[in-house]
C-alpha cells in the first residue's frame, strides 16, 4: 500500500495519506475560492487511511451546515475538507509532497469561477 505525506506551509500539521488517491478535482466554487485564495483542488481518500500529525495546530471551520474545512492555525494553510457522514476526507493537492503521482481530471462549479483565469481546455 502506498503512502503519500504532505503537511501545510509551517509543518506544524503533517499527514499520511495511506492506498490510492483520487485525481484531484479543481471547484471554483465561491467557497472554495475563498477559502483557498484561487479555485480548491483537491484529492480525497477514506478518512480511516488519513492519519493527522499535529492535530493541536488544526483548527475545523463549518462552512456550511454538512460541510468542514481544515486549516493550519499556525500558518493559515487549508488542507482538508469533509462532508459529515461519508466517512472521506478531500486532500488540497497542493499540500501534498512531490511527486504527488496525480493529474487534475476535471473541474466542478465552473460557472462560479474568478473572472481572473482561464480554465485549460484540456481539463473542462
Amino acid at each position: 500500500m502506498s503512502a503519500h505525506h504532505g503537511s501545510c506551509l509551517c509543518g506544524a500539521v503533517r499527514y499520511v495519506a495511506q492506498g490510492d488517491l483520487r485525481p484531484s478535482i479543481g471547484c471554483h466554487c465561491v467557497k472554495c475560492r475563498k477559502t483557498s485564495g484561487h479555485y480548491w483542488s483537491a484529492t480525497q481518500v477514506a478518512t480511516e487511511d488519513l492519519t493527522i500529525l499535529g492535530e493541536e495546530s488544526l483548527t475545523w471551520f463549518r462552512s456550511s451546515p454538512d460541510i468542514r474545512r481544515g486549516f493550519c492555525r499556525v500558518c493559515g494553510s487549508s488542507l482538508f475538507w469533509q462532508v459529515d457522514g461519508t466517512g472521506r476526507t478531500s486532500i488540497g493537492s497542493g499540500t501534498l509532497d512531490t511527486p504527488t503521482g496525480i493529474t487534475t481530471t476535471h473541474h466542478i462549479c465552473t460557472d462560479e469561477k474568478g473572472d481572473y483565469y482561464v480554465i485549460p481546455e484540456s481539463e473542462a
